[in-house]
């Protein structure tokens, strides 16, 4: 079963820009004055490759094989027995073979994350009120609360992935291969639409 870490800010931001992308290159086609209105379509779509490329695209995926991280123009599939180490800082990284590294692009954990991550760890439990009518958090909620207090969302899924390496070294699973790949879609889509930004400026 898959399991697929993002930024939701920035997913949800990209979803955004694509709307208000169609809403006007409609407006562009319907009212199209040449020149101009290409050149504007043609800006509109390279800010869209980029917008695709360092928002939409890149996560984090679980497999039963492994680790596949999808950075805005390679994926890398990293089998759970050849990671040896995973470290957390602004962003989470992945050790694995000889000084090999994968830097994942998604979840990040900004300064003021992390700052607000450590006053909840600072901040007294939750407890319930002096009425009975004040209700109290059930043990679940109250347990995964002290779980997160002082972590970040990278802090959590580098735990998942460190969790998943250990678990598949006591299992002597063989390491396969580190595999990496060119984001066809990615580089695709930037070639096609800088084709499209000479052409509208070469146009008279």
């Amino acid at each position: 079963m898959k399991q697929t870490y993002r930024s939701r800010a920035s997913f949800v931001l990209g979803w955004v820009w694509l709307a208000f992308v169609a809403v006007n290159v409609y407006d562009l086609i319907a009212r199209y004055t040449g020149k101009a209105s290409l050149v504007a379509l043609a800006v509109l779509a390279v800010l869209t490759a980029f917008v695709y490329a360092v928002a939409l695209r890149p996560a984090t995926v679980f497999t039963e094989g492994g680790l596949v991280g999808r950075n805005p123009f390679r994926t890398t599939f990293v089998p759970w027995a050849a990671i040896d180490e995973v470290t957390v800082s602004h962003a989470i990284s992945v050790h694995h073979g000889d000084e090999g590294r994968l830097r994942l692009w998604t979840p990040m954990s900004s300064a003021r994350e992390r700052a607000k991550a450590q006053r909840r760890r600072g901040a007294p439990p939750a407890r319930g009120g002096r009425f009975p009518t004040e209700a109290t958090l059930p043990k679940g909620e109250q347990a995964a609360l002290e779980a997160f207090a002082g972590k970040t969302h990278a802090d959590y899924v580098g735990e998942q992935i460190r969790e998943r390496a250990e678990a598949a070294r006591l299992r002597d699973e063989t390491a396969a291969p580190v595999r990496t790949t060119w984001a066809y879609d990615a580089i695709g889509l930037v070639v096609a639409t800088i084709v499209l930004l000479v052409v509208a400026i070469a146009v008279p």
